[in-house]
């Protein structure tokens, strides 16, 4: 029998495994040591099948020094450590063996070998085990003997565990182990690789646990003896936990947690166990959570919680050095988890951990703010016998913590204290006074700083309204009004009951009751009764009086409550409105998840009828412009397209399909009223995006045009409009929708009830121009366009609409619409255009008699309109607007020269893109001859040279119409077709000698000239409107007009006028580059202009302008940086949305930055605070440490050249946010301060 001593093995062992000498090992292993090629798996075989034999007789064979010696050489030949840790180990003194020292390097035993190795030791440990409970059994026990066999095995068994980890943690891909090294050995490793021991770690842990659960106390004798054999089956568990890869197995996990609760709970592990579950926390994360579940079930299946409350103890009084991350959080994350799973455990040890809430370490703050939540969640729930006396405290105590965390200096911790308080949203109880403290806290970290924070805090507002508590009476919506009116009807009726002040009534009875001695009451009652018996009608007449005051009584305190209920719901809604303006702020952030929150708290706000949720989602319209060149900018078109899924497309189940379409149909109308035109605009993209995915039905379309074509008159203007802008909306992905039902709009838009609602008729011109798709494009790339006749019935129909007759403003957005749909659907609009233009002069200038006039305009109507149905034609056909009969005939003529002057300068807009197209055309039409003929376009070269000026002189398209002519183009050089294009543009549409335009060019010069001549407002209006609109046209009309424009633009007291002609010269900026160039000054002036409107149009003039390339920027950016701090919002935004474009187009800020901070230095109507954040919003976009060095040296140098103290602190706050790192800029300042400190 071996002596082996356990203390002096398990010494060598933790020293270095390979020390242990195995004199007696089998002869065979021995004579490998010299020779490494002789160890192979047929010679550990041929040693491990007879100690398997020898043990499975009798385990105490394990004792004999052979066999004891055999298995620790195996083991010396796997290291206990992976290889990539074996170096530091490498140089402890060992035999020289070949053998060893190529062990040091790799694991030199085979993975079966191992293996076969490991089942030896545990069967041999089982096989005692049964054998010492036998003897157990039968009372007589061999403890000396047993002693040593248990102790062998158990070291051999953390020995071989420790080798199976480091053998399991090596890469399969392992190096050569010698220069001769054989291919079977190939194949073993690569048997290697697919080995796993789970199986085996499994059984050996419930071998320690059954060994565990024996009377060691009878074997180990003394406390140390068993500490020491204890730690032999702790120590490989521990080692087992280090593998995140096992403590992933459920079933390695439970094993070895089941070791150590019996080592703690029966053989004084607890001691160990806690220094060893505050390394593993401290050394190793994976271990967090798994250790919290450890000491859970230590606590329930075990009935020890003492070793949890300890562990907290400790890591209450653990200090963290700054450097340190991972310890805190794996504390943290543990601290958290314990608490959710054993919050009764926690909550004994919490004042303790409350000192964590002083660290400077965030995740420790943010454990406890968990810790609080998951308390909090615990006491809710806690049956009332289970509620101690200082429950309610309790629960104040932890809210107060989590109030006062929405204010912690950072700001994840103030995010983990919304996301607890909405896990805290679903509990059945709603601490209501708790949640309106939550809801206010909530709506200010709206501002927070941190994006992440208002994200969440988006997040719990939306939860809170989810979850709100005031669902028990009229149901759950949160309607303003609603509210308010039944909170007057609980007061109305309180005010009802109560008595009149200065009467005995019912509360002085209640409280004369009150004061009164029972006893004495009863007494005086009896004698009473006895002295005089009341007779039954005053008992009667009593016992109702008794019962109408207890009701009295009952209703009051009911309604009292009610109020209560009331004044809290109304409270809780106040917060909410309070917040919606800022969450629909936030539509507009750039982080585009706070974006999505954002829509998804206005989803939920409609759907409890929160009255500002309806700003939100209009405003959320905008967001389908939002980019999508990334994956978060379609998600957020995405979403948007969701959320009004939901919200307008969604009918509800029980619907029949024509109810659900009328829904819909509904729904998409009613987004139509009081929308703005760029809401509009954004609504018009997202239904042609929704039409593309197919979103909304035929079905639905079908309704939208009943509502449209209905002949009732009950039906309201606002319905038949949106229905039809719905329309011309979807026809924009899909124009067969309006082509289908031309017919009604002839019939409606285009009739009788379009000439009584001119917006309709407008609406309804919009809708028929998406019938054509003539968008202007690049190149030969456009598409031929289908255009109709001029004779088709809704071209007569729309030029018909030009003689509408009508003082309404109204009129001008029908006539741009009108002339816009004949120019988009016309093969000559020109030719009808025209005709257009004499009638209309027509008009002005040679009117008719009065009777003939009316006459003639009922009959064309009479005759337009025949196909609308009878019942409609009396009050159809009587002339909408009759203005013939106004008193001032001057105010009648001037209205129709305005409207004359407007058509005039729009049809002259319209005619030049319409010489755009046909150029286009023709180029798209020779490159197709050419394509058919190649060899023809040499061949054919000018017969018709001129041909394409002189046929656009006659009628501006007629080579699209034949044939020859086409012949002729293929041979004519595009450079010639072009000029002769801009020739007509330049030269014959406003001074031809045949042209219409022409005659109109000078009138509407005279009419601006001579304001005092022609003064009504609204001529002077479209009469400047016409001229901007001409001097577009022609270069030598804008030249010759300019000074003219100017003149008014600056002095015209119209903000409407003045509005149209920075719009114009923005256009011209664009035309003639070459003109207006010199005058932008003009332009920014009207930054400064005293309308608001005004303001607005000229900053997006300019930022278009600018950020198109088509302006030169000089000084005049730091008017546009004066716009960053106006008082209008709108203003502020998008020029703040204009430098941060700008800010990406070649460091133009950079570029800039001293012209604007000279131009806002020496404004002295500019507040220094103004200043200031004006300049610090611009510094922001000098990111590049050159730039900022580059700048400060330039600013550095007018430190010395400031004339007054304003001028030097300008520019020593500048020098202050540029991070310059400039020690003599920083000298200079500081010397600077001196001086105005010894000036002052």
């Amino acid at each position: 029998m071996a002596d082996f001593d356990v203390n002096a093995a398990l010494k060598a062992y933790l020293d270095d495994p390979q020390s242990i000498l195995t004199p007696e090992a089998d002869a065979g292993l021995l004579d490998c040591e010299n020779d490494a090629e002789a160890f192979s798996p047929a010679l550990i075989n041929s040693v491990l099948n007879p100690i398997a034999d020898a043990i499975g007789e009798n385990p105490e064979a394990v004792t004999q020094a052979q066999n004891l010696d055999s298995l620790q050489f195996l083991l010396k030949c796997a290291p206990t450590v992976p290889t990539d840790q074996l170096s530091e180990r490498s140089r402890a003194p060992d035999t020289n063996g070949e053998l060893f020292a190529r062990c040091r390097q790799t694991s030199y035993i085979p993975a079966t070998s191992l293996g076969k190795l490991l089942d030896l030791i545990i069967s041999g440990l089982g096989a005692e085990a049964e054998t010492i409970h036998h003897e157990e059994q039968a009372g007589d026990l061999e403890t000396a003997q047993h002693k040593q066999v248990l102790e062998v095995f158990a070291f051999l068994l953390q020995w071989c565990i420790a080798s199976v980890e480091a053998k399991s943690a090596e890469k399969p891909a392992a190096p050569a182990r010698a220069k001769g090294a054989k291919g079977g050995k190939g194949k073993n490793a690569q048997k290697d690789g697919n080995w796993d021991p789970t199986a085996q770690l499994q059984t050996a842990l419930d071998t320690m646990t059954k060994v565990m659960k024996l009377k060691l106390a009878k074997i180990f004798v003394t406390t140390s003896e068993r500490d020491t054999f204890i730690g032999l089956f702790t120590r490989p568990v521990y080692l087992l936990l280090e593998n995140e890869q096992r403590v992933k197995s459920l079933v390695i996990r439970n094993h070895a947690f089941k070791v150590l609760c019996v080592a703690i709970k029966h053989h004084g592990h607890a001691y160990g166990a806690q220094t060893s579950i505050i390394q593993n926390l401290t050394y190793f994360e994976h271990l967090a959570e798994p250790m919290a579940e450890f000491l859970n079930i230590l606590a329930q299946q075990y009935d020890y919680p003492q070793l949890a409350e300890e562990v907290m103890k400790e890591l209450s009084n653990k200090e963290f050095s700054a450097n340190d991350t991972r310890g805190p959080k794996s504390v943290s994350t543990f601290v958290a988890r314990l608490s959710e799973l054993a919050p009764r455990v926690v909550q004994r040890q919490v004042s303790y951990l409350a000192k964590l809430l002083e660290s400077e370490n965030y995740t420790l703050r943010c454990a406890i703010i968990e810790v609080c939540g998951n308390l909090i969640a615990m006491l809710s729930k806690a049956e009332e016998g289970e509620r101690s006396e200082n429950h309610k405290s309790q629960i104040n105590a932890f809210f107060e913590v989590l109030e006062e965390r929405f204010l912690d200096v950072n700001p994840y911790c103030r995010c983990r204290a919304m996301q607890v308080y909405m896990k805290l949203c679903d509990l059945e109880t709603k601490y209501p006074k708790r949640r309106q403290k939550a809801t206010e806290y909530a709506a200010r970290s709206l501002e927070d700083k941190s994006s992440n924070v208002r994200r969440n805090a988006i997040k719990l507002l939306a939860k809170l309204i989810a979850t709100h508590p005031f669902a028990v009476l009229h149901g759950g919506l949160l309607s303003l009004p609603e509210w308010t009116s039944r909170l007057e009807t609980c007061e109305a009726e309180l005010n009802a009951l109560k008595p009149p002040a200065g009467t005995p009534g019912l509360a002085e009875e209640t409280q004369a009751e009150q004061t009164v001695d029972e006893g004495l009451l009863d007494d005086a009652t009896e004698s009473e009764l006895a002295a005089a018996p009341m007779t039954e009608q005053q008992q009667i007449a009593a016992f109702q009086k008794a019962q109408e005051e207890a009701a009295t009584a009952e209703a009051l305190s009911k309604l009292q409550l009610t109020r209560r209920y009331y004044h809290e719901a109304l409270k809780f809604i106040d917060a909410l409105h309070e917040a919606s303006p800022h969450v629909a702020q936030l539509l507009g952030s750039k982080n585009k998840s706070e974006v999505v929150e954002a829509m998804d708290f206005f989803v939920v706000a409609d759907a409890y009828n929160l009255e500002t949720a309806k700003v939100g989602i209009r405003r959320m319209l905008k967001l389908i412009w939002t980019k999508g060149n990334s994956d978060e900018g379609k998600g957020v078109q995405t979403h948007l397209i969701e959320c009004y899924k939901g919200l307008f497309f969604d009918a509800p189940d029980n619907f029949s399909a024509s109810d659900a379409a009328t829904y819909v149909a509904r729904n998409m109308i009613s987004l139509t009223f009081g929308a703005t035109s760029a809401e509009l605009t954004s609504l018009e993209q997202l239904l042609a995006t929704m039409m593309k995915e197919k979103v909304v039905s035929e079905l639905v379309i079908q309704k939208l045009w009943q509502v449209y074509g209905v002949q009732k008159k009950e039906i309201s203007k606002q319905q038949r409009r949106g229905a039809i802008i719905v329309l011309g909306m979807l026809a924009l992905a899909v124009p067969d929708i309006v082509v289908k039902e031309m017919e009604i709009c002839l019939r409606v838009g285009l009739g009788a009830i379009g000439r009584k609602d001119l917006v309709l008729a407008r609406y309804t011109c919009v809708a028929l121009m998406r019938m054509t798709d003539n968008k202007p494009t690049k190149g030969t790339q456009a598409k031929p366009s289908h255009r109709l006749p001029n004779d088709h019935a809704v071209l007569i129909r729309l030029a018909g609409l030009m003689d509408v007759q009508s003082e309404s403003r109204d009129w001008y957005g029908l006539a741009e619409q009108a002339i816009s749909a004949i120019y988009a659907l016309s093969k000559h609009p020109d030719v009808l255009c025209s005709e257009i233009l004499r009638r209309k002069t027509k008009a002005v200038f040679a009117p008719k008699p009065q009777a003939a006039k009316s006459h003639d305009t009922e009959v064309s109507q009479t005759d337009e309109d025949g196909d609308i149905e009878m019942s409609d034609l009396p009050e159809e056909t009587v002339a909408p607007e009759p203005t013939t009969s106004v008193e001032d005939d001057s105010s009648s003529s001037a209205i129709a020269l305005s409207q004359l002057l407007f058509s005039v300068g729009h049809i002259a807009l319209k005619q030049i893109v319409h010489l755009e197209l046909c150029e286009q055309d023709f180029k798209r039409r020779k490159a197709e001859k050419e394509k058919t003929n190649p060899g023809s376009s040499p061949t054919k070269k000018t017969p018709g040279g001129k041909t394409p000026g002189t046929t656009k002189r006659a009628g501006t398209s007629k080579e699209e119409e034949d044939q020859d002519e086409l012949d002729l183009m293929a041979g004519t050089n595009e450079d010639d077709f072009t000029d002769a294009i801009a020739h007509i543009r330049e030269r014959e549409l406003l001074y031809g000698p045949h042209s219409l335009l022409a005659n109109f060019g000078p009138l509407v010069k005279e009419i601006c000239a001579n304001n005092t001549s022609y003064p009504n407002a609204e001529l002077q209006a479209q009469a400047a409107l016409c001229m901007a609109k001409l001097m577009c046209v022609s270069s030598e009309y804008c030249e010759a007009n300019l000074s003219l424009l100017i003149t008014i633009l600056e002095r015209s007291p119209s903000a409407v006028t003045r509005s149209n002609l920075v719009v114009a010269l923005g256009d011209m900026a664009v035309c003639f580059n070459h003109l207006i160039d010199e005058n932008t000054d003009f332009l920014y002036r009207r930054l400064a202009d005293k309308s608001l409107p005004v303001k607005r149009t000229c900053l997006m003039t300019l930022t278009f302008l600018i950020l198109a390339g088509q302006v030169k920027v000089k000084g005049q950016l730091g008017e546009m940086a004066k716009c960053v701090e106006d008082g209008d919002e709108r203003i502020r935004d998008l020029s703040r949305m204009f430098f941060g474009e700008l800010a990406g187009k070649d460091h133009a800020v950079y570029n800039h930055f001293v012209d604007m901070f000279s131009l806002l230095s020496a404004d002295e109507g500019l507040e220094e605070e103004r200043f200031r954040r004006i300049v610090r919003f611009l510094a922001g976009f000098v990111e590049k440490d050159k730039h900022a060095k580059q700048l400060a040296g330039k600013l550095a140098l007018r430190l010395q050249r400031a004339e007054t103290e304003r001028q030097w602190n300008d520019v020593a706050f500048a020098l202050g946010l540029l991070p310059h790192k400039n020690e003599e800029i920083a000298k200079m300042v500081a010397e600077g301060c001196k001086v105005v400190e010894t000036a002052a």
